[in-house]
């Protein structure tokens, strides 16, 4: 039973949400992030090796989101939420102790799997946690925190990452990734769950996976909730990886490019903190928001100065807390026994949409510069605004009443 929020333990939202707040950091604090490719290059691959690797990640991602989401409402979302890191930390041990092609494949399979296991797990367990305490209003800030965890973590595993490498080298690094997975996992382990009947199988994931993608068939408000996620999560998540790229174009120095990076994910966190006030957004207001942030992206990318770049990044902030409040939107919308499930469904959308994204920009790029690709890259966003707008100025459903 929900509680009245008069009833609300303060104690145990506390200890919900630190708990949260840690496991996201640790999970994220891997210093081999801003370095594992150049153990690959190092190795001896080649770079049709290195983007096979790639490829192998992002398809073990999507052919494991959906069922692993499934699998998170039919069994114990803490459980996965705990073993998805080890699987990390053994793909990222295999990296370091034994570097081969086949090591290096190996690792990125288990790293895809222990993605799969926690993508939705962890929304959903939020979500649920929160609305038994009566707090499912404060999801918005919970999860704008979470994703400003991640951010710090891993602003924080790039600049540890160059002085621990100097000491010990890629087995270094290598060893303090598989701590922070260790950690996490530990970190996991103190999450708090309530979920009456589930611990022991449930529904079974199978029914689970096809109740779930039904009410998203059947569900017309569920449905556009889902699409709304990858339309604003894919694009920016794919332009992420062109950014140092497109920093490099404004004639800055080598060593100057680190910190134009530093400064777009600085402000990329400065936003997810902002996602309690914006959930107060209605339709219109998030159209707003996307509109205001397409045309930051384009006109920051076209001035090619770092001036322009800190523009991308307030685009890029602006992206991240439509995001967190598309996410918000979902959860209010979907039953809690298919929350992971759909989430995931939602990931899925988001991981295709993006892998598309990048085949979009290898071929616009082979013809233009970065600047004009980031510009036509930010067409789909004005689109998504305009039909938002379109709609009447709906204000999102909110958490269901305390009982």
């Amino acid at each position: 039973m929900t509680l009245s929020p008069a009833r609300v333990p303060a104690t145990a939202v506390r200890r919900l949400t630190s708990t949260l707040y840690g496991y996201a950091f640790l999970d994220d604090f891997v210093l081999l992030y801003p370095v594992y490719a150049l153990l690959f290059a190092d190795t001896g691959m080649s770079l049709w090796q290195i983007s096979s690797l790639f490829a192998l990640w992002s398809i073990t991602a999507v052919v494991l989101e959906v069922p692993s989401g499934a699998l998170a409402d039919a069994v114990s979302r803490r459980l996965l939420l705990w073993v998805g890191p080890l699987f990390n930390a053994v793909g990222f041990a295999l990296w370091v102790i034994v570097p081969s092609y086949g090591a290096f494949a190996l690792g990125f399979v288990l790293w895809g799997v222990g993605g799969a296991l926690c993508s939705g797990s962890l929304e959903a367990l939020a979500y649920d946690e929160l609305e038994r305490l009566g707090a499912a209003d404060r999801y918005a800030r919970v999860m704008g925190r979470v994703r400003a965890a991640r951010l710090a973590a891993t602003m924080a595993s790039i600049g540890l990452a160059g002085p621990v490498f100097a000491v010990g080298g890629y087995l270094g690094v290598g060893a303090a990734s598989v701590l922070a997975c260790v950690l996490a996992a530990v970190a996991a382990t103190r999450l708090p769950e309530h979920r009456a009947g589930r611990e022991t199988g449930g529904d079974g994931w199978w029914l689970t996976l096809r109740t779930g993608l039904g009410e998203a068939r059947g569900n017309r408000s569920v449905r556009r909730a889902l699409l709304l996620i990858p339309a604003v999560a894919a694009v920016w998540g794919a332009l992420d990886e062109y950014t140092p790229l497109l920093a490099r174009d404004t004639g800055v120095a080598e060593a100057t490019v680190p910190c134009l990076i530093l400064l777009v994910w600085t402000l990329v966190t400065a936003a997810s903190l902002l996602s309690g006030p914006a959930e107060r957004l209605g339709t219109t207001g998030m159209a707003w928001l996307l509109a205001a942030s397409a045309l930051a992206m384009a006109v920051g990318a076209a001035l090619r100065t770092p001036a322009g770049i800190a523009l991308v990044g307030l685009a890029f902030g602006g992206f991240q807390l439509a995001e967190v409040l598309a996410d918000v939107r979902l959860q209010h919308r979907i039953d809690d026994a298919r929350r992971a499930t759909l989430t995931s469904v939602a990931s899925l959308g988001t991981e295709l949409l993006t892998v598309v994204t990048f085949a979009a920009y290898a071929l616009l790029g082979a013809r233009a510069a970065h600047s004009t690709v980031f510009v036509i890259l930010a067409l789909p966003y004005l689109v998504t605004a305009l039909v938002l707008g379109g709609r009447r100025n709906e204000s999102p459903p909110g958490p269901p009443r305390a009982q």
